[in-house]
C-alpha cells in the first residue's frame, strides 16, 4: 500500500483517466474536450443546453454527454448518481462551467435573483460539485479536482463586479480545499486563465481588445501540460505577471482596468 504522504506526488495519467468537464460545450471547456480527448482520456461533458450537447457529441462522437445545470443543487445530485453509476472509474472533475457579465450596479433593471447568477454558477456551482463528487473521488488511487478561476481573482475588475467576486471566491475555495485534502489521493488544481477569446464575450456591449486576449487552444495546451505535471496553480506567463503586479501595485492595476467601466456605462446607457 502506498505511503499516503507520497500519494499527491504521483503524476496524473491522463490517458487512463475518466474526466468530467462541466460547461464543456463551448470555449475553454470545448477545447479541453478536444485536447484531453487527444491524450486518450475518456471524456464526460455537461451543459445546460441540449442543442449544444448534441453539437459537441456530433463533433466528438466518443464523448459522453449529460444535460445539467451547476447552479441547481438537485441537478448536481442527479448528475452525480447518473455519472458514478455509468462511469465508476471517474477520477477527474474539472469545474469549468462559468458565466461573465458586464454589470453596472446602479442599473436598477437587474432583479436581485438575476444579479447573483454568476455567484450561483461560478462559485456555488464549483463548491457544490466538489462536495458532491468528493466521496467518490476519495476512493480512487489517483484523482483530481480542477477548478477554473480567472486572473480577475487577483484584480477586482469594476466592469464585471459579480464575476470578480465569484472568481476571487473560487480561488480562495480552491486553496482551502487543497489544504484540507493534503495527504489524500485527491489533488486540487486551479486553472487561472487570462482574458481568452471565446463566446463568453459574444453578448457584451463593450468588446475586449483582441490583442489583450489569449487564444483558447494555447491556453488549454498550458492547462493540459499543467495537469500532466500536477501543477497546483496552472497559469500562463501573462497571469504570472498580473499576479505579481497585483501584489506590488494593486491600486494602479485596478484603476487601469476601471478605465473601461466608463466606456461600458456610456454604451450600456445608449442601448
Amino acid at each position: 500500500m502506498a505511503d499516503l504522504c507520497c500519494i499527491n506526488y504521483y503524476i496524473m495519467d491522463l490517458k487512463n483517466s475518466t474526466i468530467l468537464i462541466t460547461g464543456g460545450t463551448s470555449g475553454i471547456g470545448l477545447e479541453l474536450v478536444k485536447q484531453l480527448g487527444d491524450k486518450g482520456a475518456r471524456i464526460i461533458v455537461t451543459g445546460r443546453k441540449i442543442e449544444a450537447l448534441n453539437e459537441t457529441k456530433k463533433r466528438f462522437p466518443k464523448v459522453h454527454t449529460f444535460q445539467s445545470d451547476v447552479s441547481d443543487p438537485d441537478e448536481i445530485r442527479d448528475l452525480y448518481h447518473n455519472v458514478t453509476r455509468q462511469f465508476p472509474e471517474l477520477n477527474i472533475l474539472i469545474n469549468n462551467a462559468g458565466e461573465m457579465r458586464l454589470l453596472d450596479m446602479q442599473d436598477t433593471s437587474h432583479s436581485l435573483d438575476d444579479l447573483t447568477r454568476e455567484i450561483n454558477i461560478n462559485l456555488a456551482g464549483t463548491i457544490q460539485m466538489a462536495h458532491q463528487f468528493l466521496p467518490h473521488l476519495m476512493k480512487k488511487p489517483s484523482a483530481a479536482i480542477v477548478n477554473v478561476s480567472s486572473a480577475i481573482a487577483f484584480m477586482a475588475y469594476s466592469t464585471a463586479p459579480v464575476y470578480s467576486a465569484s472568481k476571487a471566491g473560487a480561488h480562495a475555495f480552491t486553496m482551502a480545499l487543497r489544504l484540507q485534502l493534503k495527504g489524500t489521493t485527491v489533488k486540487v488544481l486551479e486553472l487561472i486563465p487570462p482574458g481568452v477569446n471565446t463566446n463568453l464575450q459574444n453578448d457584451w456591449v463593450l468588446q475586449p481588445n483582441p490583442s489583450q486576449m489569449m487564444d483558447v487552444d494555447k491556453l488549454v495546451a498550458v492547462a493540459v501540460k499543467g495537469l500532466e505535471n500536477d501543477t497546483p496553480e496552472i497559469k500562463p506567463a501573462m497571469v504570472k505577471v498580473l499576479k505579481f503586479l497585483s501584489r506590488v501595485i494593486p491600486n494602479a492595476l485596478m484603476n487601469f482596468g476601471h478605465k473601461e467601466f466608463e466606456k461600458f456605462k456610456q454604451l450600456n446607457n445608449n442601448k
